[in-house]
């Protein structure tokens, strides 16, 4: 079988896989808003509505609400397959105006705060490797610390520490907001949400970039004298680089999720903002519509990492020991 449809298998593997993601995930957050309470009262404005019995049972009638629980989910399944979710409860508007709003500023944050991980991984990965002797293994150890702690770091803690150091103490950077602040604002919530996502990566690109650096293509590459520099860009940190391909999908889709928290704290409008200000009022055509959003571009994205990876690495292998085991040959051909 051929890359090209080796990859359109996947392709096909991952769309069946987006379909019966989105009816899990659409099903979950459909039970659970309405275990959660009557959808009515958002509809009607809220805890301190006074809205009388007529609206209510005009409400009531408008909405669907007084069909058998089963028909108000099978219509929500089929507004979510033609993409149409209706108005929200709480706003007024149609779901998909809401959608298009709000959906650009999350992508630009986490697309800027994926380019920035990989850059600080990429970064922390070469002044490791090419650091030598007692001091290298002092760099190593220091870089291989940060990268624990910024991996596990909480990220509404590093962007209060980042807002308290840089917005209130020096007043470099703007805190909240995005119009006033322009790019600048983009600042602080794009590293808030990149670090995290670098010190796993760079965790990811290390192990394997040992082992390539021991394998047997690396030491041929040096005795036909190419320098440790020339060994590691040409050779061994595309090897070690690949596990990390691989991940950058969920990557990604942590950086979506991770935009829920940043964007609430930074005051941003986005869809992780849209989404928790949905669910706190119940709007539930607001909350299944982003859902849907999100799990959709999650799955773009895992489809254009494993297509990356296929293309990048011509055997497809999965693992980083497969991937030492490259011939001499293959690697200089």
């Amino acid at each position: 079988m051929s890359r090209l449809s080796s990859a359109a298998v996947a392709v096909l593997r991952k769309l069946g896989a987006a379909a019966l993601v989105v009816w899990i995930t659409a099903t979950v957050v459909f039970l659970a808003l309405r275990a959660s309470g009557d959808p009515l009262e958002a509809i009607l404005g809220g805890p301190g509505s006074q809205a009388g019995p007529e609206a209510a049972a005009r409400a009531t009638a408008e909405y669907g609400l007084d069909q058998p629980l089963l028909v108000q989910y099978l219509q929500q399944l089929w507004r979510i397959a033609t993409l149409q979710f209706g108005d929200s409860y709480s706003r007024k508007q149609p779901v998909a105006d809401l959608l298009a709003a709000n959906v650009p500023p999350t992508l630009v944050l986490a697309t800027l705060a994926f380019i920035l991980a990989w850059v600080l991984a990429l970064v922390g990965t070469l002044i490791a490797a090419n650091a030598r002797g007692a001091f290298g293994a002092a760099m190593r150890s220091l870089l291989t610390g940060v990268e624990t702690v910024a991996s596990v770091i909480p990220q509404f803690f590093l962007g209060a520490i980042l807002i308290l150091v840089f917005a209130t103490g020096l007043h470099w950077l703007p805190a909240t907001g995005a119009a006033a602040g322009g790019a600048r604002a983009l600042v602080l919530p794009v590293i808030t949400l990149a670090v995290p996502v670098a010190g796993y990566l760079a965790h990811v690109i290390h192990g394997p970039l040992a082992e390539a650096d021991r394998a047997p293509f690396a030491t041929t590459a040096r005795a036909r004298g190419a320098g440790e520099s020339r060994v590691l860009l040409r050779h061994t940190l595309r090897h070690a680089a690949l596990p990390a391909v691989a991940l950058s999908g969920w990557a990604y889709g942590s950086l979506l999720s991770g935009a829920v928290v940043v964007e609430v704290l930074f005051a941003r409008q986005g869809l992780g903002r849209l989404l928790l200000e949905a669910a706190t009022v119940r709007d539930v055509p607001v909350v299944i519509g982003a859902v849907v959003i999100i799990a959709l571009l999650y799955v773009v994205v895992m489809i254009a990492a494993e297509l990356v990876e296929r293309f990048v690495d011509p055997r497809g292998t999965a693992t980083a020991a497969a991937r030492g085991t490259a011939t001499a040959a293959e690697v200089i051909a």
